[in-house]
């Protein structure tokens, strides 16, 4: 939602979520049976934080959490 305007979201990685089901597809398309799949999990999380949105609130970001951030929108 970061990216919408939001302050700050955390949650899974579209992109690794995507790869994650490219590889279960593959496997599908190799001849296992999805019954057969095991349950996965995302591996992969990721924060965003809103530089300009923090700006237009007068809230200023720690660096220690910009430092964690996986991406930050200016």
């Amino acid at each position: 939602m970061a990216e919408y305007g939001g302050l700050a979201s955390y949650g899974p990685s579209w992109y690794g979520l995507g790869r994650q089901a490219g590889r279960l597809l593959a496997n599908v398309l190799q001849g296992a049976k999805p019954a057969d799949l095991t349950v996965e999990v995302s591996q992969q999380m990721q924060l965003v934080i809103n530089l300009r949105t923090a700006k237009a609130l007068g809230i200023t970001i720690p660096e220690t959490v910009l430092g964690q951030a996986d991406r930050g929108i200016q």
